[in-house]
């Protein structure tokens, strides 16, 4: 595993082998099952290109009231719990006792980007956020504490964990391309980001 800091993202490489990424896919098929992958959009009606879900008490969603976490899929069913797996990495890389209220699961297809934005609909920011790469390489764009200035970039690849706390907490960052069928992790192809958030 080889360990960066860039603009004070714990990026780390390699954190997951191959073994682990498969039993987290695995451990995500009952949740994209009883909580469908969904395309939100955004405030202003646009739709987004990735697809999203949600496990745990809360999940994230975006349409035309506003981003907000709720207790519910837009479809009204109840989110699905966390698998075990994955809040196991969230304890191993922050040591906090304390679980997460929510892990955003993010499919990108070919084509699909996430633009530069900060995660702020979160009560307390003193927590971190952690993301998790699954599949496809995706090149990762990390910006500033507010719009504007020099970026920076990184490709993730599957495997990669990126721990986003302190400064780099509420710092721009988006996703501006994935390289579509670089990973035969998915089937299908295409990239699975899961990140873990304190939300309430």
């Amino acid at each position: 595993m080889t360990r960066l800091n860039l603009r004070g993202f714990d990026i780390r490489k390699g954190h997951l082998d191959g073994a682990a990424q498969q039993r987290l896919i695995d451990a995500l098929r009952p949740v994209l099952k009883a909580a469908p992958l969904f395309h939100p959009s955004t405030a202003s009606g646009r739709r987004m290109s990735v697809r999203m879900t949600s496990a745990g008490p809360l999940g994230w969603v975006s349409d035309g009231r506003g981003y907000r976490y709720q207790g519910a899929h837009p479809k009204g069913m109840p989110w699905p719990d966390i698998p075990q797996p994955i809040l196991s990495i969230w304890h191993e890389v922050t040591g906090l006792d304390r679980d997460p209220d929510c892990c955003l699961i993010n499919y990108y297809g070919e084509g699909a980007r996430m633009g530069l934005h900060q995660d702020r609909d979160e009560a307390d920011f003193s927590w971190p956020v952690v993301s998790i790469s699954l599949g496809d390489d995706a090149l990762f764009r990390i910006g500033n504490t507010s719009r504007g200035g020099k970026t920076e970039s990184v490709w993730l690849n599957s495997g990669d964990v990126v721990i986003m706390g302190g400064p780099a907490r509420l710092a721009y960052h988006g996703i501006d391309r994935i390289r579509f069928g670089s990973s035969r992790l998915l089937p299908k192809g295409g990239r699975i980001n899961l990140t873990l958030r304190v939300a309430a």
